[in-house]
């Protein structure tokens, strides 16, 4: 009956973090367990020293998506790229990639790069479906980028290295734009899209705007990868670069706006840890009781190759996607299912990237894609059109999503060089 209780309530719409918490004192308490251990729990994510880079990242983030970073990104993208075949369609996929990377979250940078490249693609003549399309698919693009915070986020809950997950991610996500980019050029040539001439003048003009933001990509590849900063360390420099730079020297987030800023980009955080804590407590029960031992016993029973347990962890993934945000999947799902892929031989780290490689994609799927709903909103279209433009950039991130599965050394490459 409480099961059933509980469905209920999340049917009804009550908050994601209520119904894990309730269902884990439940079950410590049919199993004769101290509830006690659920506070422990989150008193043991507060002593988690990794933990404090999410609202450090969220926050700087947060700050970039308030001030003007995403024109002076955009100038300096056309700038750098716009005289290749298709290059505005290669700047919005690269904007978008490093956007989404520093905020954390597609809508933001949908709302933000959208308003911005969407009337350019138009008046440069791209046809409307495809610059649909791109917009709402590329939003999603920098997950696997650093700093993303579900990178993060997935460390924490898989105990395994956020650095090597940094890492993990370049390689799949570099290629994800590079064949999103093939694409896109061939639109443009088949639309005959003018070229832009390459103007020495204006990517100087553009470098010089944006001097002050261009060190940031330094500040998290450089000082995570050389070994002079821990995780958390990059996410506090970052923070305060990000503060003094917007705040202070290009003086667009007005001093009064700093507490809204900071209000809204902990209220994510909040809710984050807050389900992250009932979900760890959760987890604990189910390992007590050998809930992912028998889950595994049983997928065992059913498929005995790692071949087809791949395609079906897939299509898994693909669908949960479209129907949970990022963060409530890793927080719920990553426990139950890291014990049973590794059991089938894959490496935790290979398995964020697949898992967070279908997620970005489930942000665009129907019926319940996050990504539709926000371009919907913001471009004034049907939600349909809009699933119906994405479906070529959707499916060369299958493809993708293909390879990194099948093709483990393009993720783990890069993780041997990390300490």
């Amino acid at each position: 009956m409480i099961a059933v209780l509980l469905v209920v309530l999340a049917v009804c719409g009550a908050p994601l973090f209520t119904i894990i918490a309730a269902a884990a004192l439940n079950g410590y308490h049919q199993g004769g367990m101290n509830i006690s251990n659920v506070v422990l729990e989150v008193n043991r994510i507060a002593e988690t020293p990794v933990l404090i880079s999410i609202p450090l990242f969220t926050f700087a983030g947060y700050l970039l998506g308030e001030s003007k970073a995403s024109r002076r990104l955009v100038a300096m993208s056309h700038a750098l790229l716009g005289w290749m075949p298709g290059g505005l369609a290669v700047v919005t996929l690269s904007a978008c990639a490093l956007f989404t990377a520093f905020t954390g979250a597609s809508g933001v940078t949908i709302v933000a790069l959208g308003a911005l490249l969407y009337p350019a693609l138009l008046t440069e003549k791209y046809p409307q479906n495809f610059s649909l399309g791109l917009i709402t698919s590329s939003g999603s693009l920098g997950l696997l980028f650093p700093p993303a915070v579900p990178l993060i986020l997935y460390g924490v809950i898989s105990q395994t290295s956020i650095d090597k997950l940094f890492a993990a991610g370049v390689a799949p996500g570099v290629l994800m734009v590079l064949l999103l980019s093939l694409y896109s050029m061939g639109v443009a040539r088949r639309a005959n899209i003018p070229l832009q001439k390459f103007h020495w003048p204006n990517l100087g003009r553009a470098l010089r705007d944006a001097a002050w933001e261009l060190p940031l990509p330094v500040i998290v590849f450089g000082g995570v990868y050389s070994g002079f900063f821990a995780v958390s360390e990059a996410a506090a420099v970052t923070a305060f670069y990000v503060l003094i730079v917007e705040v202070f020297i290009y003086k667009e987030v007005p001093l009064r706006a700093l507490p809204g800023v900071m209000r809204r980009s902990m209220t994510l955080v909040g809710g984050i840890l807050i389900i992250l804590g009932m979900s760890l407590a959760s987890t604990n029960y189910m390992i007590d009781r050998e809930v992912p031992t028998r889950l595994f016993a049983f997928v065992s029973a059913q498929i005995s190759s790692k071949f087809t347990f791949l395609i079906l962890l897939n299509i898994f993934l693909l669908i949960l996607g479209c129907l949970l945000d990022i963060f409530s999947s890793i927080v719920l799902i990553v426990p139950l299912l890291l014990p049973i892929a590794t059991n089938y031989g894959i490496n935790p780290i290979h398995l964020g990237i697949i898992f967070l490689a279908n997620m970005q994609i489930g942000y665009c799927t129907p019926p319940i894609g996050m990504n539709l709903f926000i371009a919907s909103y913001r471009f004034k279209e049907p939600v349909l059109k809009l699933a119906i433009s994405t479906l070529p950039f959707l499916l060369i991130l299958l493809v993708v999503v293909l390879i990194i599965t099948y093709w483990p050394s393009l993720t783990l490459f890069f993780t041997q060089f990390v300490g």
